[in-house]
């Protein structure tokens, strides 16, 4: 081990050797000036790290967990940047999420010399990391990893626990990476799709199987996942809330509302990709049967992700970015006015779900998941953009305008109107659907959003 600590530098270097034999070629980082970040304020607490794009959220992966990615070649030299600021950033960033599943993907490709760390601060960095941490990090994936790392896996070895070392997985292609996550909500670095193509050239004798992408095909007429509100209107008589959203709230009203966490833990993909697979058949699901209350939770969410284009519409983002700039007693009213441009059905179905999230945040002393705790779970399911995905920096203003949704959803929902028309009528019963929703048919109010029984006053009429 002495010995290993006494040459990692020089396993690093041939690392650089072997990247500049691939001619790659690195290009001088800059740092964005004041500005040149849209999303990221000057006055943000670590922008001095947090320009750099080291750190990024990345959406979720295939098991609902959120998704932050650490790029190496974002590193400016070490004398340029300050690894305990890092450390700290680090940590800022996940507290955010450590509460809740979540998935780390590290970039390995662009560390050097110049930009690496010491042994003494990823010491300090890992116990830094303590429980908390740890325990709801569910999966490493190491993007290109190289000798370096196993050499310094082998020196960090003692520190890490069994069960901590079964989350590191990895990966020597990014197409490796698409049975486990969102690919194209990944933000790569250029620099590494270079790298990346560049590996596959040398190596195409054995390059990697090709993505399992199936082949488009139309929705089936029962399809409830992956397809537009428009789509189940059609199939499902007019009914207006799509039946696994209604299905789904309505079982976790009964049953989940002072589940801990709720919302929060992640689910088997199998056992979700197989509940998926029954609705979008038409076919009965009974939650009781796989004695999970995280399951519909997840289920909720997944439908969410799925929909083709996020349930306050692509055409809201940048306004909803703006939420942050407006006057904190302004704010309820702004969200209002945003809501006013959305589509009736979107309006209708989002009105359905936020008030839900209401009645679960009015549980919070029993669950947890106060309206602030709920905004951090479902803003990027709420809302994304249609090109890419949502900065770090963007967090912020979309969490907070899902968290004035819920917290103030009855001043939100109350007067606000679709774009240019009046609000719409009652939804419709819906008869013929999958047996599996006729429970949630029969004792679900109309059209009204749901509300919590403590609290008196009209809905929106």
């Amino acid at each position: 081990s002495l010995v290993l600590r006494d040459h990692w530098r020089t396993f690093l270097q041939r690392d650089e050797e072997e990247a500049a034999a691939l001619s790659i070629v690195r290009r001088p980082l800059v740092a964005p000036a004041a500005g040149q970040h849209p999303a990221l304020s000057t006055n943000h607490p670590f922008y001095d790290v947090a320009r750099h794009g080291i750190l990024q959220v990345a959406g979720e992966d295939r098991f609902g967990r959120r998704v932050i990615t650490f790029s190496c070649c974002r590193m400016p030299p070490s004398h340029e940047l300050n690894h305990r600021r890092l450390l700290e950033y680090l940590k800022h960033t996940l507290d955010q999420y450590v509460e809740s599943d979540y998935t780390i993907v590290y970039f390995h490709y662009g560390l050097n010399s110049r930009n690496k760390p010491s042994l003494g601060w990823l010491q300090s960095t890992y116990k830094e990391f303590d429980r908390r941490y740890r325990k709801n990090l569910k999966a490493l994936y190491v993007v290109h990893p190289t000798n370096f790392l196993k050499v310094l896996w082998t020196i960090f070895r003692p520190l890490i626990s069994h069960k901590f070392g079964k989350k590191v997985i990895y990966f020597n292609y990014l197409s490796e990476l698409r049975e486990h996550l969102k690919y194209d909500q990944l933000l790569v670095p250029p620099e590494v799709l270079r790298y990346d193509e560049k590996l596959q050239d040398l190596h195409k004798g054995r390059s990697p199987p090709p993505a399992k992408t199936p082949p488009p095909r139309p929705p089936l007429p029962t399809q409830q996942f992956g397809v537009s509100l428009q789509y189940l209107k059609d199939k499902n008589q007019g009914e207006l809330i799509p039946p696994v959203l209604r299905f789904t709230v309505k079982y976790l009203r009964e049953k989940g509302l002072r589940t801990e966490g709720l919302f929060r833990r992640s689910a088997s993909v199998h056992t979700i990709r197989e509940i998926q697979r029954l609705y979008n058949q038409g076919k009965p699901v009974n939650f009781d049967d796989y004695g999970d209350i995280h399951i519909p939770a997840v289920i909720l969410k997944t439908f969410l992700r799925e929909l083709p284009q996020p349930l306050l519409t692509f055409r809201a983002y940048e306004q909803i970015l703006g939420i942050t700039s407006v006057e904190s007693s302004l704010r309820v009213t702004r969200c209002r006015q945003i809501l006013q441009s959305l589509p009736e059905h979107n309006y209708a179905v989002l009105s359905y779900l936020v008030g839900f999230l209401h009645e679960v945040s009015r549980e919070s002393i029993f669950n947890k998941m106060n309206s602030s705790n709920l905004a951090c779970v479902f803003g990027l399911s709420l809302i994304w953009p249609s090109q890419g995905v949502s900065s770090l920096s963007a967090l912020v203003p979309l969490n907070l305008f899902t968290e004035l949704l819920i917290e103030y959803y009855e001043k939100v929902f109350s007067t606000a109107e679709a774009a240019g028309s009046s609000a719409p009528a009652p939804l419709r019963q819906v008869s013929g659907a999958a047996p599996s929703l006729e429970a949630s048919r029969e004792t679900d109010p109309p059209w009204a959003p749901p509300r919590p029984p403590c609290l008196r006053g009209p809905g929106r009429r």
